[in-house]
């Protein structure tokens, strides 16, 4: 793969960026309304959102950093972009050009001022895995393999103003409107500044790594603190191939059991015993061992959830609430969906619209054990999501709704369930983390 010897890094170099590649965009839409001509509706826009997701993606990944992180996200909300977006933004979950070898030794002079065959006794200077915020290089100290991770220069600075470029995209996807709108532009731009502190994600990885290991078919790598930095990251390397790679051939009906029941205990241990959780579930954050076993890696995207937000959120997920229109309203308004100044038309629309969705999503929670390789249940959250997307009526409303701690929470269980289906996993306790307290 072609390496990258430079990355814009001021805000001038980054909006020039994005502004040439939306001038591509805009010739797209040229090609597409010429295509109307020749082709139907479907052909043309399947051409043009194609042809976007190309240009929209390459620019993303030479830019690096919170703009390709961004897309990392939407590549997960399956239900809200075209395919042709969410299998090219898919990419950045783990396949984007690497930085090139001088670019990485002038990381290791600028972060830990020695060259990296000054701190261990071997170090590939071709990377073996570049993402959106860092890429991973195979060294060794000591006799022991080591994963080491490194950031990309100019990241950490360009968080706001990258936000900043893609907020209007934003703002018109999801019709998002109103004073308070920033609480959920500055909830992104807070993880994001937290996953580029090395330091941080050092002391997340060991604290969930110390408080799960006692999970059955989990591991987790040791962290290096001596050989890490605010930019760089020395762990140790884990064996296993990709979730994607393996969910991609296998038939074993028990492997998937396994895998699927340590996921969700690992999961729901989180979520309910340490209220904090790996809010970043996509496969390239998932390794599976020669003996069966899930790796977990990468704790740069910890979300906290706070008591006031998780009471709701969960009393919700009860289908004796849910269906209890008093008890639903009161917590549809706690949890910032229903708000104070809503019309009669829009408290009618979204108290509907999320009875709707809640008594679909929270069905895994309504019975003792659940099969998330029924293909019938993820149908219809698929359904359910198109017509939504689609919807005049919404797109009519103001989507500023919802506390902003349901950005990662809900992307933390959209990634799960979707993890699940990949795995196939059937027959899954669904409060088995009690057993592990």
């Amino acid at each position: 793969m072609k390496t990258i010897d430079h990355i814009p890094t001021s805000k001038i170099q980054r909006a020039t960026k994005l502004v040439s590649t939306g001038a591509k965009v805009g010739v797209n839409y040229l090609k597409y309304y010429g295509d109307k001509i020749t082709k139907t509706e479907a052909e043309a826009l399947e051409v043009l959102n194609k042809n976007n997701a190309e240009d929209i993606y390459n620019s993303l990944k030479q830019l690096k950093g919170s703009a390709l992180k961004v897309a990392q996200m939407l590549s997960m909300e399956k239900n809200i972009l075209p395919t042709a977006y969410v299998e090219k933004f898919s990419l950045s979950q783990f396949s984007v050009p690497p930085l090139s070898a001088p670019l990485v030794l002038k990381t290791f002079k600028t972060n830990l001022g020695k060259l990296p065959s000054q701190i261990y006794d071997s170090f590939n200077l071709e990377s073996v895995n570049a993402a959106s915020i860092g890429q991973v290089h195979e060294a060794e100290k000591d006799g022991k393999k080591l994963a080491v991770k490194i950031q990309y220069p100019g990241v950490a600075n360009s968080i706001a103003s990258d936000l900043a470029l893609v907020k209007p995209i934003a703002i018109k996807m999801f019709n998002i409107r109103g004073k308070d709108s920033d609480k959920y532009f500055k909830e992104v731009e807070h993880k994001l500044i937290e996953e580029t502190n090395y330091i941080l994600e050092v002391e997340q990885s060991k604290f969930i790594a110390e408080s799960c290991n006692h999970i059955p078919n989990l591991k987790f790598p040791n962290y290096y603190e001596d050989l890490s930095s605010e930019r760089i990251i020395t762990m140790d390397w884990m064996h296993g191939e990709h979730l994607s790679e393996f969910t991609a051939y296998n038939s074993d009906e028990q492997k998937a059991q396994k895998l699927g029941q340590a996921l969700w205990d690992f999961y729901m241990y989180q979520m309910h015993i340490l209220k904090k959780v790996h809010a970043d579930p996509h496969p390239g954050n998932f390794l599976v061992s020669e003996n069966g076993e899930l790796i977990v890696l990468d704790f740069g995207c910890i979300k906290t959830v706070p008591e006031s937000f998780y009471k709701p959120y969960f009393e919700l997920a009860k289908k004796e609430n849910i269906n209890n229109p008093e008890v639903f309203k009161a917590k549809m308004f706690e949890l910032e969906i229903l708000r104070d100044d809503d019309t009669k038309e829009e408290l009618e629309f979204f108290s509907s619209m999320f009875f709707d969705m809640l008594s679909l999503f929270t069905q895994p929670f309504h019975s003792e054990t659940f099969d998330f390789s029924d293909t019938k249940f993820f149908k219809s959250i698929s359904e359910m999501g198109q017509r939504y997307s689609k919807s005049t009526e919404l797109k009519q409303m103001n989507g500023n709704r919802g506390s902003k701690h349901f950005i990662y929470i809900n992307r933390t269980f959209f990634g799960l369930y979707n993890l699940m289906f990949d795995l196939k996993a059937k027959d899954i306790k669904i409060n088995n983390f009690k057993t592990l307290t």
